[in-house]
This record gives structure tokens, C-alpha cells and sequence, in this order.
């Protein structure tokens, strides 16, 4: 018999990330954003809770979980911030994932244990400032010399990549040229301060205001020959994996967003009063949070949809991407009826929904424009 209900080790997980979400980060969160503060006391205690480590295992001082987890523990953050959401999932998915999927034992034993405990954080350097969407088309170097890899070149909207426990970017490079003209893109490990590698001061951003983004730059830095990560010209679809991955990672964060809206909504149309009544009487609200819980619905099916098969060792790159083309729509429409329904002040910052609208529209850009997913879909369906 088919059934959707989660079993008692993940609920356990979800309401108690739902606890910290609501006690710790809600409180504070709002003031974090306004100043574009990063969260490192929150960041913290999302280590000491073992998020940073939810599917690595214990030999990693990991907490000997699975990609799921680390869905539900995100959809509960975004629920109340996304900031933080994204923190924890650039951390992991794209910052920590690589190195244990394809770094060596050495490499693993030498960077993933503070990962792990959320006392370091690790980025994903691909994107490019000419390149977008179009990954393929990366000019970053890297050349071997004296034993070293020299990489010049730079990238753009790197989350994690510039905090105070920032201890890791890794870097996609051309490292050679096929004889049909491909070129060959490797993926190497560079440590935080390492000569030659600059970070530049954070963006100035629409939302995502308590995260941390910034573009990297590289002026002949040398790392180890042994800091390539995977295999020589194998780190383009290694990332593309990881990304597969990161998508339904991202969808959950989508999820979560659109199920704030909701809870945020339900509450309001409950206290609200206009002509009389709260305005939960009129129809037309009613009618409206309808609409955007069955959105949340939806997408919370996909996602759960791509990580089962994820888990089961199946092929999921199709429905990794509906559910974050699924999610980042629900998300962005929500966002925006719950705007809406709160009227102006759906527009203030002090108010959860304002944050939730800023938010909403990076969730349709990164990890993979909604063009993106279109297109992946279309492929995985065999449309050429």
C-alpha cells in the first residue's frame, strides 16, 4: 500500500528542526537580514544540531543520514527564513557533497569532519560572470607547474565563499582541450587564503540578505597538484551531478517558502478585520490561500518524489527537475498572493512575507534557471 506519511525517524527530524526554526532563528532573523548580518550564532547551533552533517556518515563525524533528511531539515528552515536554508544547503549539497562523493580518503579525512560539525563551510565555485546558465562555457585556467595547478580566472554569485568559517571553494578549471575542441574542465580544492585567491566584498542583493554571496577571483594561485577533486577533466559532469542533487535540495528550500506563505496567510486572514469581519470570511481570500496551499502540496509531492528515487538508486535528473521548476514557481506565486493578501503590509520588511517575496525569485535563477529545467525535462522526455 502506497504511503506518504514520513516514517518516525524523519518526523522526529522535521519537528525538531520546526522547533529551532520558530525559537531560534524567527526572532532574530528579521534584524540579521535588515543589517545583511550573516547568522554566525544560528550557523552554530546548526552545527551543534548536526544539520551540517545530516547525510555524511559518522566516520566523517557525519550524522550517518541520507539526502532526505537534509530536504525535510531545510523545507522547516525556509518555512520561516530562507537565508539560513541556504547557508545549510550550499553548505552541504554543493560545499561538502563533492568532496565526499569524489574526493579521495585523504581528502574526505582532511576537510570533511569540520564540515561536518558546521564549524567550517565549504562553496561551489562553477558560475562564471559571462558564463550563466551556460556552464560549459568556463574560462577559468588551471596549469600544471613545478607540481603545483595555477589557476587564474574568476566566478560569480558564490554562496559561503566569504565568511569568517569559510575554509574551502571548490573551483571549476579548464584543464586541457579534446582533440574535437571540448574543453576539458577538472574540478581543485582551494583552501580559504590561499595566495593568489581574492574574495570580494558581498553583493548587494534583492533577498537572501543574511547569506553570504560574493565573487571570487584567482591571479596565478597555487594549490597542490593533489587538490584536484575527482578525475582530470572529469569536473563538469561531476557537477552536473552534484547539481542533480543540489536541485531537489532547492526545491525543498522552494517548498518550504511557499508553505511560510501559507502559514503566514492562514494566520493573518484569522486576525485581520475589514468591513466587520476578519477578512478570512471573504471568499475571495479564502479562495486565494486555496490555491496556494495546493501549490505547496504539489511540490512537496515532487520533491519527496525525486529524493525517493535518489535514495533508491534510481535515475531522478527528470523529476529532480520538475519538482525544482515545480517548487520555484510555487514559491514565487505564493510569495506573491501572500504579498497580496496582507496589502501593505505585505511590503514592509518587518513582516516574514516581505522577506518571503524578496526571497521567492533567486529560487527561479539558481542551481538552474526554470529555462533550465524546461529544457532538462524536454531531453529526459526525448524531445529534441
Amino acid at each position: 500500500m502506497l504511503d506518504h506519511r514520513l516514517p518516525d525517524e524523519y518526523e522526529a527530524l522535521r519537528k525538531t528542526v520546526a522547533e529551532f526554526a520558530h525559537e531560534q532563528v524567527a526572532p532574530v532573523i528579521g534584524g540579521c537580514y535588515e543589517r545583511e548580518e550573516f547568522p554566525y550564532d544560528l550557523v552554530a547551533q546548526m552545527g551543534r544540531m548536526g544539520l551540517f552533517g545530516l547525510p555524511f556518515p559518522e566516520d566523517y563525524d557525519g550524522m550517518g543520514g541520507d539526502f532526505f533528511a537534509l530536504c525535510l531539515a531545510l523545507e522547516e528552515l525556509a518555512r520561516v527564513d530562507s537565508s539560513v536554508a541556504i547557508t545549510l544547503e550550499a553548505g552541504v549539497s554543493l560545499g561538502a557533497m563533492p568532496v565526499f562523493r569524489f574526493g579521495t580518503e585523504a581528502q574526505r579525512r582532511e576537510w570533511l569532519p569540520s564540515l561536518c560539525r558546521g564549524e567550517k563551510l565549504a562553496a561551489f565555485g562553477l558560475t562564471e560572470p559571462g558564463g550563466g546558465s551556460d556552464a560549459g562555457a568556463t574560462r577559468t585556467t588551471a596549469k600544471v607547474d613545478g607540481g603545483d595547478w595555477v589557476i587564474n580566472g574568476s566566478k560569480a554569485f558564490i554562496t559561503n565563499s566569504g565568511t569568517d568559517i569559510t575554509s574551502l571553494v571548490t573551483v571549476t578549471a579548464v584543464t586541457g582541450q579534446r582533440e574535437v575542441g571540448r574543453k576539458d574542465i577538472s574540478a581543485i580544492l582551494v583552501p580559504a587564503g590561499t595566495p593568489g585567491f581574492a574574495v570580494a566584498p558581498k553583493y548587494s542583493k534583492v533577498g537572501w540578505n543574511a547569506s553570504d554571496t560574493r565573487e571570487l577571483s584567482f591571479a596565478d594561485c597555487r594549490v597542490p597538484e593533489a587538490n584536484l577533486l575527482g578525475e582530470l577533466g572529469r569536473g563538469y559532469a561531476q557537477f552536473l551531478q552534484i547539481l542533480d542533487e543540489g536541485r531537489i535540495a532547492i526545491a525543498a528550500v522552494g517548498v518550504g517558502l511557499a508553505q511560510g506563505c501559507v502559514d503566514e496567510c492562514v494566520r493573518y486572514a484569522g486576525e485581520r478585520e475589514t468591513f466587520g469581519h476578519p477578512i478570512g470570511h471573504h471568499q475571495a481570500i479564502q479562495f486565494k490561500i486555496a490555491d496556494m496551499a495546493a501549490r505547496v502540496h504539489t511540490a512537496r509531492l515532487a520533491y519527496y518524489d525525486a529524493a525517493s528515487r535518489l535514495l533508491r538508486g534510481e535515475p531522478f535528473k527528470k523529476e529532480a527537475a520538475i519538482a525544482k521548476l515545480v517548487s520555484s514557481n510555487a514559491a514565487m506565486d505564493n510569495a506573491r498572493d501572500a504579498t497580496q493578501i496582507f496589502g501593505g503590509y505585505g511590503f514592509m520588511n518587518e513582516f516574514p512575507v516581505g522577506r518571503f517575496y524578496r526571497d521567492a525569485k533567486i529560487l527561479e535563477i539558481g542551481e538552474g534557471t526554470s529555462e533550465v529545467q524546461r529544457m532538462l525535462i524536454a531531453r529526459q522526455l526525448g524531445v529534441v
